[in-house]
């Protein structure tokens, strides 16, 4: 007897992709959202502080469901979502605007300067972030798809931690010079930008196998294909 697959079956693809999809907003709206209002300590190298953060919890892991959208759903499907997540990013600040700006009633719970300065974002943050965003995104799924093709479809870490590592340098330096650019010496941006590139190159390499048990539990548990190499 030959097996007929059920609708629920047939739509599995659909689902799994905004499945992904949305861990990858909420992942991106959440890092940016706690991005600006908390740093963190994560030691020292020859005595200066490595300071980065708290949205790097969550903002590396854009980067593995790219790589994994990419693979699985094709170049096109991945810069989709890096649109939607552009769009959501952009309704954040919009919806977050227009709270600030409500006036607060006299029984708030809590200050409502505290509100603001958590949640209001300045115009040159929010274009630094947003740039910064879609730059490296859109680098990302190019070389994603570049090293695919030199590879032949083989080598899962040189086209996701590669694409990765490039691209968030160029993410990097993108959002530290136009955020402090003219706010701070050329020196002081480049030393942000080392250290938190170091770390997300940390992270980069740290998160590749979460790419190949992503690759392993969608094509053998959901029976998912690699899209093939253009």
């Amino acid at each position: 007897m030959s097996y007929a697959p059920s609708r629920m079956d047939q739509g599995l693809p659909q689902r799994i992709f905004f499945a992904l999809g949305s861990v990858f907003v909420t992942c991106l709206v959440v890092s940016d959202v706690i991005g600006g209002a908390k740093l963190v300590e994560l030691g020292a190298i020859h005595g200066r502080s490595i300071t980065v953060s708290v949205g790097m919890i969550a903002f590396p892991l854009t980067f593995v469901l790219t790589d994994v959208l990419n693979e699985f759903y094709g170049a096109k499907a991945a810069r989709f979502m890096t649109y939607v997540g552009l769009a959501m990013l952009l309704l954040t600040y919009a919806i977050l605007s227009a709270a600030t700006s409500l006036p607060a009633a006299s029984y708030t719970p809590y200050p409502t300067q505290w509100f603001g300065s958590i949640f209001g974002s300045s115009l040159r943050l929010i274009l630094a972030s947003l740039t910064a965003y879609l730059i490296g995104q859109l680098l990302d799924i190019a070389l994603f798809v570049l090293f695919k093709r030199w590879a032949r479809g083989r080598y899962i870490w040189l086209r996701a931690t590669g694409s990765t590592v490039v691209s968030q340098l160029v993410d990097t330096v993108v959002v530290q010079f136009i955020n402090f650019g003219g706010v701070l010496a050329a020196r002081d941006i480049w030393s942000l930008v080392q250290n938190s590139y170091v770390l997300k190159l940390i992270l980069a390499i740290a998160l590749t196998p979460l790419i190949y048990l992503g690759h392993a539990i969608l094509e053998r548990t959901f029976h998912l294909h690699a899209e093939a190499r253009s």
